[in-house]
């Protein structure tokens, strides 16, 4: 069972999604730096994102990022794709000492491995009505059709940890058929929450079509910054790892052991005047 870290540790690497669809990244993140130590915010007072204004999500993005800091991240990812479209460039202007990574719809790599010019986006509404997308999708997808579509309900299955039920089945079926009937061939996972679902969505996709998440290159991304500043930690470290949620924790916890196969306990935190505190 994972411990959590006791006091800020140099190097720590801060996570926070509006719920556990980060821990998608996580999982990556321990792949790849397993004994870099970690500090993940879940949010789920707040789930979702998806329908929520910008300016109010920049505000949870912004105690969040207070809290992570108080606990020793300098590198934050924002595992969330809603909040990165909205809170990204406004978290970078408010903490010029933090590195943040987000998260970038993963247009470029389908535009270039696409062969019916047809790329399709799963996202959440907030995700897919945002400026980082549409700029995204201006500079890549050139000669290529990009066809979004915003999915309900499937963040709140994931978050319950039912992603085999049937219901989540017929949700995704729904939603992926107007892509395919369009000629989609690659399919680009635009919510975090998203690969969880990945053995559902493989029982609705035809064999052709190319399902493409972005966690491992976030990951390389977070280690890249981790180096450029100092703060990557040699192998054999420890695992150090602290959970945290606004919600119910022992909803998170269960979904830890769901989806990372790990056993940690899990802080619950709660929100005062724009500040995260220990509950």
């Amino acid at each position: 069972m994972t411990q959590p870290t006791s006091q800020p540790l140099q190097g720590t690497i801060g996570v926070f999604d509006s719920g556990v669809g980060g821990l998608s990244v996580v999982r990556a993140l321990i792949e790849l730096m397993p004994g870099q130590p970690l500090s993940y915010v879940a949010d789920n007072a707040h789930c979702p994102y998806g329908p929520r204004p910008a300016d109010e999500i920049i505000a949870f993005a912004k105690g969040i990022t207070r809290y992570l800091q108080a606990h020793g991240s300098e590198v934050v990812v924002v595992a969330c794709n809603t909040a990165s479209a909205a809170a990204l460039m406004p978290l970078r202007q408010a903490f010029p000492e933090t590195s943040f990574v987000g998260m970038v719809p993963a247009i470029k790599p389908a535009a270039a491995i696409t062969k019916s010019g047809v790329v399709g986006v799963l996202a959440t509404q907030g995700t897919l009505q945002g400026s980082l997308f549409e700029a995204v999708v201006e500079h890549w997808a050139h000669g290529v059709r990009v066809i979004s579509r915003a999915c309900h309900g499937l963040v709140e299955l994931v978050e319950s940890g039912d992603v085999a039920a049937p219901e989540t089945e017929a949700i995704l079926r729904d939603c992926v058929a107007p892509l395919l009937a369009q000629g989609t061939d690659v399919l680009v996972l635009g919510c975090t929450h998203y690969p969880f679902l990945m053995p559902t969505l493989q029982r609705v996709l035809p064999p052709h079509v190319q399902v493409i998440e972005p966690s491992q290159a976030i990951a390389l991304q977070t280690r890249r910054v981790l180096a450029e500043r100092d703060l990557l930690l040699g192998e054999g470290q420890p695992a150090r790892r602290r959970y945290a949620a606004t919600g119910n924790p022992t909803a998170m916890q269960r979904v830890l052991e769901t989806y990372l196969y790990e056993r940690a306990s899990v802080e619950r935190i709660h929100w005062h005047r724009g500040s995260l505190l220990l509950t």
